[in-house]
């Protein structure tokens, strides 16, 4: 990344994350999810594969392996497996971008197991956002029981994947790392979508075009901007970026798919990012550590 890219670099990164939602929902809309899944694992990470092997990326082997295995599982097929369905279950994009915001409160609960300390600003912050959630769950007409137990269950693997890793292989090459996380969560998406009967695709068309966008630009350039930015910047500022996650999604949904904007679901996203603000901030003495973050 050169120095003119810089100052593009950031919006540009929230905005591919942020459409991952939308490509998600799009994706659903075509195929049943855990075939989404399967097909977007399999070629995503062939692709991450082959970055990885020629960047020269140290590969985990042995007993570091089987933990980068199980926190894989746990980031890609419970989070996304989870997430997915939850937008089959009519779930808004913009709810499930703040749900997944909250990734750090559920880490902070695990604090003690990986070596961080919580300040009281931060939860006090965590508790802004928990508000901010059920606020804009609370205006979705569509919402159900089951799309909100769904989501709970996506960001607990994501935090929970994320909390194991970072106790069991905290140095793990990151690029190396998320190839393993996503081909091992091909083979499994695929058993889970033939034992689920979900293999008829509906609209190859759009199917196929969330596809490409998701692995292009969602698992790949995503992923190497964000490298990028890191080897410039600090990881606070990074995490900063997935504050406006949230809001970005609403306003893509809105466009794009046409998902309504309603006050409540504003207002819900708005107080949810006071909160992911207020949660960033770090106790003076804690070590530091980057910000969380799901590949998309």
């Amino acid at each position: 990344m050169t120095d003119r890219m810089l100052p593009a670099a950031q919006p540009l990164f929230v905005l591919m994350w942020s459409s991952a939602f939308i490509a998600g929902i799009i994706g659903v809309g075509a195929a049943p999810p855990l075939l989404v899944l399967f097909v977007r694992f399999t070629i995503a990470g062939l692709l991450l594969a082959l970055y990885a092997r020629a960047v020269g990326a140290v590969w985990p082997r042995g007993a570091q392996l089987r933990h980068v295995v199980v926190a894989g599982l746990l980031m890609q097929i419970v989070q996304f497996g989870a997430f997915y369905t939850a937008m089959s279950e009519h779930v808004s994009a913009a709810v499930i971008a703040l749900v997944q915001g909250l990734n750090p409160v559920v880490i902070a609960l695990c604090a003690g197991f990986i070596g961080e300390t919580v300040s009281a600003r931060q939860w006090f912050g965590f508790g802004i956002g928990g508000v901010g959630v059920a606020v804009a769950v609370i205006d979705q007409s569509h919402f159900s029981l089951v799309g909100l137990i769904l989501c709970i269950v996506g960001l607990l693997g994501l935090s929970i994947g994320t909390v194991y890793q970072k106790r069991f292989v905290p140095q793990v090459d990151s690029r190396a790392a998320t190839a393993v996380h996503v081909t091992a969560s091909a083979p499994m998406a695929g058993l889970l979508a033939v034992a689920g009967g979900q293999l008829t695709v509906s609209d190859p068309a759009r199917f196929a075009g969330s596809l490409t966008w998701m692995v292009l630009v969602n698992s790949m350039a995503a992923f190497l901007l964000l490298n990028a930015m890191l080897r410039r910047w600090d990881a606070t500022r990074v995490g900063r970026l997935f504050f406006a996650t949230p809001a970005v999604t609403a306003l893509l949904a809105w466009a794009l798919i046409g998902e309504p904007l309603r006050p409540l679901t504003v207002a819900g996203l708005a107080i949810g990012l006071v909160g992911l603000v207020f949660a960033s901030r770090r106790p003076a003495a804690a070590p530091r550590h980057p910000q969380p973050v799901a590949v998309r």
